[in-house]
């Protein structure tokens, strides 16, 4: 008899579903960044449109990398290495307002940063003028984020999500917020509470 619940079974499903989108975009955008290098090698195309193009492609590949660990497969036995996770936060805020401090420094379960980055991508939402984030463990599966910024806003409705369920947020929630919920059920999957904290100037999250 299968233990999985219909939910887990659901969540599993879209799990797959994220890891083969971000692995089938990967491999394209892979070759078209390795033929940008082989032309500007050989000085077959230069000037700004080539440049644009290649700023394109390293943006795009920086956030396939990102979304394959914040939502594809993370199963028990998977592990992240801590300069994985460290150069996927990295490259996505490469060119954003927001500065992102990555503070673990070993390998860790998959699941576990998952947490982080969509915690990560929680944040973002509130941070309309970017701002300075730091994202740390404990160790013992416990992930704590702090956000420092000018400017918070945040949509309540939205971040209650996190605490009540999908229904929180009065409406239909759109593929730019799957963050929220998914937070959510990943967390109560590691039996795991989401709290956070809306302070002048700072955002505290804390998965625990």
């Amino acid at each position: 008899m299968r233990d999985e619940t219909p939910q887990a079974e659901a969540q599993t499903l879209a799990d797959l579903i994220g890891s083969r989108l971000c692995h089938d975009l990967s491999n394209p955008l892979g070759a078209i960044g390795n033929g940008v290098e082989l032309l500007e090698m050989t000085g077959g195309a230069n000037g700004p449109e080539m440049a644009l193009i290649r700023d394109a492609v390293a943006d795009a590949l920086a956030r396939v990398r990102f979304l394959r660990l914040a939502f594809g497969q993370a199963g028990p036995d998977h592990l992240t290495s801590a300069r994985e996770a460290r150069a996927a936060v990295g490259n996505l805020y490469r060119q954003s307002r927001i500065v992102p401090n990555w503070t673990p420094q070993a390998d860790l379960p998959r699941r576990e940063v998952k947490l982080g980055f969509l915690m990560l991508l929680c944040a973002e939402t509130a941070l309309p003028m970017g701002g300075h984030v730091t994202v740390a463990t404990d160790g013992a599966g416990t992930w704590t984020l702090e956000a420092l910024s000018e400017r918070i806003v945040m949509d309540e409705g939205l971040w209650s999500v996190l605490r009540f369920g999908t229904g929180a947020a009065g409406r239909p929630l759109r593929a730019a917020e799957v963050q929220f919920p998914l937070l959510r059920e990943t967390a109560e999957a590691a039996g795991a509470t989401v709290i956070y904290r809306h302070e002048e100037g700072r955002l505290f999250l804390r998965a625990g």
